[in-house]
Order: structure tokens, then C-alpha cells, then sequence
């Protein structure tokens, strides 16, 4: 028996010196290097026909349905405007007018009815002489465009078409939640038929600072070409109207913005059947949270908006809102920020009813409210109070712009320029005033004295005639 282990001791000592006489004495060193291959890619052909449905997680929806819905209704829009070429040395020598040449932009539109109502954005078909639709089978037809309206940057056309047209049901963009899935139909880049999906990322998105817009905010990739298109639920239902980027190259960089369904929606329905749209006020200032006076009060903490002003006659001074009074909700909707109040109230019109939940006092009311029409508001400006234009004045002046001077206590206005109420502020600088909310803006950019930045005034007097005046 120790023979034999002495001979198994032996045979594993002479392996273990075998070996370690090979690594040290005959192996050469090698080193290991990571080195980037210049071959051509390797393409690896995919067969159509393969399904990969069970490589998708079930969670996951399928857009495929959506797709097929609303790739259809989705048009690509051609504007075609004239625009001032610019003047040559030539020219100018030659004493030649300057010439008109045609300019043309691209955008989307959408289908909302078999017999050809298409709804864009307003800075689409802006300044047209004509515009034509091209739709996903290559038919091109002229369109007549029915209406606009800046505010809300939505416009409607109509195209006469031989059969009924593919279409896209409205849904309730009040009921769309954040995080839900959406998809961005359009045509980017002349790129026709485009279908990007996202998730809903906010609501009652503000862009302008104006405390007037009310988007929804997408991380759906949304590039110049999809304005005017679709944005649409996981049921192919218009949930929004593509309409804005924010982005410092000109492309999507991750933001994209639409107008809400309801509001866009009811722009429409307001063009068909009145030919402008009808806007219903509350009646209340609210002070923005982010203010000096909201932060010293601790209001900028508080959920809801906080009443600052009520104005007279209002429906929401009948109605019994008081200055401090806490709006929580409208109609179920909840109101944190003053966009969600906007953008709400831009779905309805003057006399509907809306339920105003607020707090005063530590309690709950809730007070049924009837909307007022905007010409009960005035604002103060350079010693005027203004106000909107009714739809009377406007039709007696030919006019769709404009604020009416109410009352003058600006002297200086009133010796030279003759300014008294009645009179019509068409553009204050070359900047064409639309309604009181322009004022406003101006108010904030000029300050406290406007007076030494305003440099050219153009007005309407009371015998309707149309008066430019430079101010030095």
C-alpha cells in the first residue's frame, strides 16, 4: 500500500514541475487586444411573414388598431401664399414695383366628418391665396377655408369631395389622463403619413406667459409638417390638435404640444353655426401664485386659485364669489393653476351653467355660475378704460380686431388726437390689437408709463373713418 501511494505522490510532483518548467521556460507572453473591426455591416434579411407577438409584453398595447383609424384622416396641407419679393439694385435703378412671388408651406389637417370638414392650426393656412389638401391615397383637392381663430390657433376648411371621406370621432380630452398613450399623426417633413407614439406628460400646459393657452403635453416625436395633425388615444379617438415644439434647433427635442379636443372641438362647432367663436367668462381675477403678493400671503402653497378680483355684473359676482374665495373645481375639473380655469371655460359659452366648488372660510360651496359674455370686461390703459369689440361694432366698422375706448381721462389723447369713447384702438406700433388681453400684455411690457414707448397709434373715430398717428 505505500508503494503505491509513494508512486501516486511521485507521479503528481513530476506534472506540477512539467508544467511550471512549460509556462515559465517555453510559453511565450501574450497580450489580449481590443480592436475595432473595419469590416463591412453584416446585413441579416428579415422574413415578413415571421410574427414576434410573443416577444411583446401583454401590458403593452398595440397602436396598430389606433393606426389603421387614423392614418386615413390625416391630410397633408399646402398653403400657397404671395409674398413681397425683395427689391435688386436693378429694380431700384430701373424705378420697377416690387413683385409678388408665391411662397408655399406644408402642414396637416384632420378629418372630423364624411363630407369634408378638415380642422388645422390657424398659423398653417395663415395668409393664404390658396390651399389645397392631399390625402393619404394621393387625391389632392382645393379646400375653402371656413374660419379661423388666432387665439386658440385652430382654423376650419371644408374640401368637396365625391364620396364620403375617412374620418376621426372626437374624444374627451378632459378625461385623457397623464401617462397615457397617445399617437402623433402627421406629416413631417413632407413626410406623408407619419405615426409617432408617446405618453400624455401634462395637461393644461401654458406656453405664452399669457395665462390664456391650455395644452397637452406629449413626448410623441412632433416635428415642422405635423402641425395641424392628430394627436389620438390608444382607441384612434382626437384627443388633440398638433400644434407647437419646444425646441431650441427648430426640431422635436423631446416636447410637443397639442390642443385639447374639447376646445378645438367646440372652436368649430362655434364657426359653423355662428361664424366666430362664442368665449364665456367667469368674471374673476386670480393672483398668480408665483407673485410677490401670493408669496408674502402664502398663497403660492395653497391648492386652488385664489380670487383677487370679481368684476361687476358679472355672472360670478350674481352667482356670490367674493374676493378670497378659493376655486378648487369646475364641473368635477380640478383648478390648480389659472390655465386649468382657461382652458376649461374655452369649452363653453356665454349663459351656460358651470358648477364653481371654492373654499371660504374653511368651508366647502359649491355655486352654480352663469358665464357672462366678454364685453362686460374693461381694462384700464394710458388713462382709458377699453373693452372688446361687440359683434355689432365690429360688423358696422368692417372690422374682426380692435379694443373700444369706453372712457378717456387721458388728456393729452383727447386735445390732440381727439380721442373720446366709442373710438376704436386698431394697433398700438404696428401691432394689430385684437381684444383686451393684447392691452394687457402691453401693459406688462411697457410698465408704468406707456405712454413714452408707444410711438404710433392707429384708430377708428366715431364717423368710421380710419386714422394712423405718429407720436414724437
Amino acid at each position: 500500500m505505500k508503494k503505491i501511494l509513494t508512486l501516486v505522490f511521485v507521479s503528481v510532483l513530476g506534472g506540477i514541475i512539467t508544467l511550471s518548467a512549460y509556462k515559465f521556460l517555453i510559453e511565450k507572453e501574450t497580450t489580449v487586444v481590443a480592436e475595432t473591426a473595419s469590416e463591412q455591416p453584416f446585413f441579416v434579411p428579415t422574413n415578413y411573414k415571421t410574427t414576434n407577438a410573443n416577444l411583446i409584453d401583454a401590458e403593452h398595447p398595440s397602436f396598430v388598431n389606433a393606426a389603421e383609424k387614423t392614418v386615413d384622416a390625416v391630410v397633408h396641407v399646402k398653403n400657397t401664399a404671395l409674398v413681397s419679393a425683395p427689391l435688386s439694385l436693378q429694380d431700384l435703378f430701373f424705378g420697377r414695383q416690387q413683385s409678388k412671388r408665391a411662397q408655399v408651406g406644408t402642414g396637416s389637417g384632420v378629418i372630423i366628418s364624411p363630407d369634408g370638414y378638415i380642422i388645422t392650426n390657424n398659423h398653417v393656412i395663415a395668409g393664404s391665396e390658396s390651399i389645397s389638401i392631399t390625402l393619404n391615397d394621393n387625391k389632392i383637392y382645393d379646400a375653402e377655408l371656413i374660419g379661423t381663430d388666432e387665439k386658440t390657433d385652430i382654423a376650419l376648411l371644408k374640401v368637396e369631395a365625391d364620396n364620403d371621406l375617412p374620418f376621426i370621432t372626437f374624444g374627451d380630452s378632459d378625461a385623457a389622463q397623464i401617462g397615457e398613450w397617445v399617437l402623433a399623426v402627421g406629416n413631417p417633413f413632407n413626410l406623408t403619413s407619419t405615426v409617432t407614439a408617446g405618453i400624455i406628460s401634462a395637461k393644461a400646459r401654458n406656453l405664452s406667459g399669457r395665462n390664456s393657452q391650455s395644452f397637452i403635453q406629449t413626448d410623441a416625436a412632433v416635428n415642422p409638417g405635423n402641425s395641424g395633425g392628430a394627436l389620438v388615444n390608444a382607441n384612434g379617438e382626437l384627443v388633440g390638435i398638433n400644434t407647437a415644439i419646444t425646441s431650441q434647433t427648430g426640431s422635436y427635442i423631446g416636447y410637443s404640444f397639442a390642443v385639447p379636443s374639447n376646445i378645438a372641438r367646440k372652436v368649430v362647432e362655434d364657426i359653423i353655426e355662428y361664424g366666430n367663436v362664442q368665449n364665456g367668462i367667469l368674471g374673476v381675477s386670480l393672483l398668480n401664485s408665483n407673485s410677490k403678493e401670493a408669496i408674502e400671503k402664502g398663497l403660492n402653497e395653497i391648492k386652488g386659485v385664489y380670487v383677487a378680483e370679481v368684476t361687476e355684473k358679472s355672472g360670478a359676482e350674481k352667482a356670490g364669489i367674493k374676493i378670497g374665495d378659493i376655486i378648487k373645481r369646475i364641473d368635477n375639473i380640478e383648478i390648480s393653476k389659472f390655465s386649468d380655469l382657461s382652458g376649461y371655460l374655452k369649452t363653453k359659452r356665454p349663459d351656460d351653467v358651470v358648477n364653481v366648488e371654492i373654499i371660504r372660510d374653511g368651508k366647502v360651496k359649491i355655486l352654480p355660475v352663469a358665464l357672462s359674455k366678454t364685453d362686460i370686461l374693461t381694462v384700464e390703459f394710458m388713462n382709458m378704460q377699453l373693452k372688446n369689440l361687440s359683434e355689432e361694432r365690429k360688423r358696422e366698422n368692417n372690422i374682426s380686431y380692435g379694443v373700444e375706448v369706453v372712457k378717456n381721462d387721458n388728456d393729452w389723447l383727447s386735445e390732440n388726437l381727439g380721442v373720446s369713447s366709442k373710438y376704436i384702438i386698431t394697433d398700438i406700433n404696428n401691432v394689430k390689437i385684437n381684444n383686451i388681453e393684447d392691452i394687457a400684455i402691453l401693459k406688462q411690457k411697457f410698465g408704468a408709463n406707456p405712454e413714452q414707448y408707444i410711438k404710433k397709434i392707429g384708430l377708428i373715430n366715431k364717423e368710421g373713418e380710419k386714422e394712423q398717428f405718429l407720436i414724437r
